[in-house]
């Protein structure tokens, strides 16, 4: 490999990523256990030689997946971006990743650039479990009603105040969020000879804004598979939403069936939003 150029500065890189969350906890360094970010960091430094910070796109929580996760850092070395990839991978667990490196303009940040992410969960609908699908959805039984769902979606559609659907710890400064796009998907599981059950359906919910706060995703599946399965009109929705109350809400969908599938940046540099907040 080709050594750092004396007295040329670091290169920032935006890397593209995926991985499955199940053993991992979370994106983000925490005190116990390994994360994703941690993994990422030790295979740079490998190729570095010195230690090289990494940030995320968002901080993925313990279970959730990633098809898209984008992450930025500064390296002084030469590397072609897909020599680098390459050397990643071969250094990374089989679970995580790289898709690509690209060379990011100065002072890239995968946090504060990002303008945009899409979410998706993914809901297995069967009599059945499977011990195959349960790392990468949720599994329900039927059934679930998918029209109800998507009568609820318009109240959650634009910009709105969310803090009836964030975490209780959620430390973000505002709770405003715009969701410009909502979609719930459905049809039958796809045969990829995994499925045990011919008629197992397939129900996906994809959120894409501007910014989601900690957990919104997996409260707002939460509360729409409640509607789904008849136990809340899709009209509460709205109200949950305009209280603010999270205690009104459904219960938080679990991770497994969550997946972090792609996030926006306008091209070249750009101006960093106020809230640091996921």
């Amino acid at each position: 490999m080709p050594s750092p150029l004396p007295g040329a500065g670091p290169r920032p890189l935006k890397l593209t990523l995926a991985y499955d969350g199940t053993a991992y906890v979370g994106w983000q360094h925490q005190a116990r256990g390994t994360s994703v970010q941690q993994l990422v960091e030790a295979a740079l430094a490998e190729v570095e030689g010195r230690p090289v910070r990494v940030h995320g796109s968002g901080r993925t929580d313990a279970g959730v997946h990633a098809l898209g996760q984008v992450a930025s850092c500064e390296i002084w070395h030469t590397i072609a971006a897909a020599d680098l990839a390459r050397a990643l991978n071969a250094k990374l667990p089989p679970e995580v990743r790289v898709l690509a490196v690209e060379d990011a303009w100065r002072g890239f940040h995968a946090r504060f650039d990002a303008r945009e992410k899409t979410y998706e969960y993914r809901l297995r609908v069967s009599r059945v479990s499977t011990p195959f699908l349960g790392r990468f959805a949720w599994q329900l039984r039927p059934p679930i009603d998918v029209a109800a769902m998507r009568a609820a979606l318009p109240a959650i559609r634009g910009r709105h105040d969310f803090g009836a659907f964030r975490a209780a710890g959620s430390r973000a400064g505002s709770s405003v969020r715009t969701i410009r796009e909502a979609e719930v998907e459905a049809g039958a599981w796809p045969d990829d000879g995994l499925e045990i059950d011919p008629g197992a359906q397939r129900v996906a919910v994809r959120l894409t804004a501007d910014g989601f706060l900690r957990h919104m995703v997996r409260n707002l599946v939460g509360t729409l598979v409640e509607v789904g399965q008849g136990r809340r009109a899709p009209g509460d929705v709205l109200a949950v939403l305009q209280s603010g109350d999270r205690a009104r809400a459904g219960a938080t969908a679990p991770p497994q069936g969550l997946f972090l599938v792609a996030v926006r940046y306008e091209p070249g540099p750009t101006d960093r939003p106020n809230d640091r907040s996921r």
